[in-house]
């Protein structure tokens, strides 16, 4: 496609994915100048990037940039390249007309459902380098390759190969696993803990015994990560992408409906105050205070939740943390994971600097800044034993500890008057619920929905 397309399509808004979530807060803009080559780097050959410039820009996000300084200070003192390094919180704003300029960087920080859907963009116009061969690189440094670094799972998703085509042009970072979040008072140990769908609605039965609710949800809205797990538990990742892609016949298949009907049986079970506190102010706390105050078991959250409510968490209490049940005896368990991405623009002038940059992000030096200076996580197989907090620990050991990792949502579609698919599939779920609408009467929602998303990406 000509550039000057491409340049006029940069100056549109994108459609947004819904399934990842921006992160807010942050530092100021930074530049990072070049850092003098020492003799140690420039011994065995490690300044082939010497002399050379690369140029960064991502997201001034919840992480801050510390990390990022960290280790692009690293990465100058190993290669000998120079990075000059550019964070913004509007930093779609900062790169479009400097994209359409032709002045690219050679790697940008900046995901999915980012705001000003400059990625979207950039994916849209094929404006993003395949960057597969990255995965065979050994990690700079290390004697292992980045596929062999990165958790099983990361690389097989939308968010990362979005043309479906088995190439990889989006490298994950930052990741936040979700599942199922309870207090280990009253479940003190993992051996008791419900295996399965079954087990978990037994479990209710007898908590109703007992006056307690089995279930609760801060909003319906979290749900974006509890039905994404749950679609691989009931027809693994084939099921799931052709759902996410929007495949009308997919979405009309009774393993689809098998999954709203896994989420309607909670309905007996959940807690009676679930739905009005939704609809309230901050009542997303209320729901989540449940399950501290003992009358609620179990709630679908992230692992910013301990976080969140620390100030009214009382002393002693201990958050447990879960994968889904399974959907069937033996079947795989999956937890949901956001995850954020960076990638090459196709017009980087420094592409093998810049692949080499990517690989170093997944070293262990770099992983380590990363979490040391804001707190991110990244996707590497072990990275849960160099947390201290033994309740973010136990958060990131989830897919060291057999789940499986469910991840990306929706791929990017137009919008389309009267078809939204995060109102359909997760905002209907308050009025099954309350039983103002049946499975079958949400089943048909979301297929109409789709039916009309799906005719407009296929015109």
């Amino acid at each position: 496609m000509k550039m000057m397309k491409k340049a006029a399509t940069l100056a549109l808004s994108a459609a947004m994915i819904f399934s990842l979530v921006a992160c807010g807060g942050g530092a100021e803009k930074t530049t990072t100048e070049s850092a003098e080559p020492t003799e140690s780097t420039q011994e065995g050959g490690a300044m082939s990037f010497e002399g050379k410039t690369l140029k960064v820009a991502g997201l001034d996000g919840g992480y801050g940039t510390e990390g990022w300084k960290a280790v692009i200070a690293a990465f100058e003192s190993k290669t000998g390249a120079k990075v000059e390094s550019t964070f913004e919180k509007n930093i779609a704003d900062v790169l479009r007309p400097q994209i359409q300029a032709g002045n690219s960087p050679d790697v940008i920080y900046m995901s999915i459902g980012g705001e000003g859907g400059l990625t979207e963009t950039m994916i849209k116009e094929n404006m993003v380098l395949d960057i597969t061969d990255v995965l065979d690189k050994k990690v700079p440094g290390e004697e292992v390759t980045v596929k062999e670094k990165i958790i099983p799972g990361f690389l097989d998703t939308y968010n990362t190969n979005p043309y479906g085509d088995g190439k990889t042009y989006l490298a994950p970072l930052f990741y936040t696993p979700c599942g199922l979040f309870y207090s280990k008072s009253m479940i003190p140990s993992k051996d008791t803990l419900p295996a399965t769908f079954a087990e978990f609605t037994e479990l209710g039965k007898a908590a109703q015994a007992d006056g307690v609710a089995l279930f609760t949800y801060p909003t319906t809205g979290y749900f974006d990560s509890f039905i994404p797990a749950l679609i691989n538990e009931v027809g693994g990742p084939e099921l799931f992408n052709k759902l996410m892609n929007y495949d009308v016949e997919a979405w009309k298949s009774d393993e689809a409906k098998a999954v709203l009907q896994t989420v309607a049986d909670l309905a007996p079970y959940l807690h009676p105050d679930t739905v009005s506190n939704t609809n309230i102010k901050d009542g997303f706390k209320n729901n989540q205070q449940s399950v501290i105050d003992g009358t609620s078991m179990f709630i679908p959250n992230g692992f910013w939740l301990p976080d969140e409510m620390k100030e009214t968490t009382p002393e002693g209490f201990e958050w447990g943390f879960m994968p889904l049940p399974a959907y069937k005896e033996g079947g795989d368990r999956y937890s949901f994971t956001f995850f954020e991405q960076a990638y090459v623009p196709a017009s980087s002038a420094e592409p093998e600097l810049a692949k080499e940059f990517v690989a170093f992000l997944y070293s262990d030096e770099a992983v380590k800044a990363f979490y040391e200076n804001g707190g991110a996580v990244q996707p590497v197989a072990g990275v849960e034993e160099m947390i201290s907090d033994p309740g973010q620990k136990e958060i990131y050991s989830i897919y060291a500890s057999g789940a499986k990792a469910a991840m990306g949502g929706f791929v990017a579609a137009p919008p389309v008057e009267g078809a939204d698919i995060k109102a359909a599939l997760y905002d209907t779920i308050n009025s099954v619920m309350t039983g103002d609408k049946t499975v079958d009467d949400w089943h048909k929602e979301v297929v109409s929905t789709v039916e009309k998303i799906s005719a407009e990406l296929n015109k």
